[in-house]
């Protein structure tokens, strides 16, 4: 397993759609193991497979916070959201490709997702609070979708320029 480097906002490759996976490969799996690794690593509690430059329907989380407690890593190909409550549940949300940006997002308290598993076999989940903010986040960036398209203009430009800097700031390290 490695720990594989993050693409930061704005990268075009975050908001691309991506495509779906066909079968569950070595290769597949192998991407799969590294992204927890680096999720775990980061930390974070989910991660798409475009964060790490890859255009495939694939999510990694776990939503695990409590000291102590065994973690529940899940590996999701091919997500996708087959219900969604009515009922809205309000996190503030952040996203390892716009590190320490945080805002208030609204989504489904409740969600029924169906996905492929390392295996390939079929697998459906109802998912409720952090968890079902976490599944929902992971899936938007297989749309190329961002925590911040929900939020106001102002306040989405105000973030992209403070990543941009960052970016700047990050590549004058390097060099």
């Amino acid at each position: 397993m490695s720990i594989r480097p993050i693409l930061i906002h704005p990268d075009p490759r975050l908001k691309k759609a991506c495509a779906p996976v066909e079968g569950v490969s070595d290769d597949l799996r192998k991407l799969a193991e590294d992204m927890l690794e680096t999720m775990y690593d980061a930390p974070g509690i989910g991660l798409a497979a475009p964060q790490v430059g890859v255009l495939q329907r694939l999510i990694v989380m776990d939503c695990v916070k409590e000291e102590g407690a065994d973690p529940q890593p899940m590996v999701l190909f091919n997500p996708k959201v087959q219900w969604t409550s009515e009922a809205l549940n309000t996190y503030e949300e952040g996203c390892l490709s716009i590190p320490e940006q945080y805002a208030e997002v609204e989504r489904p308290a409740e969600v029924t997702v169906t996905w492929l598993d390392m295996h390939g076999a079929a697998c459906e989940a109802k998912f409720d609070k952090l968890w079902a903010t976490c599944v929902q986040h992971e899936i938007d960036h297989l749309d190329g979708k961002l925590f911040i398209d929900y939020l106001k203009p102002l306040k989405r430009q105000l973030i992209t320029r403070k990543m941009v800097k960052l970016k700047r700031e990050r590549a004058r390290e390097k060099a």
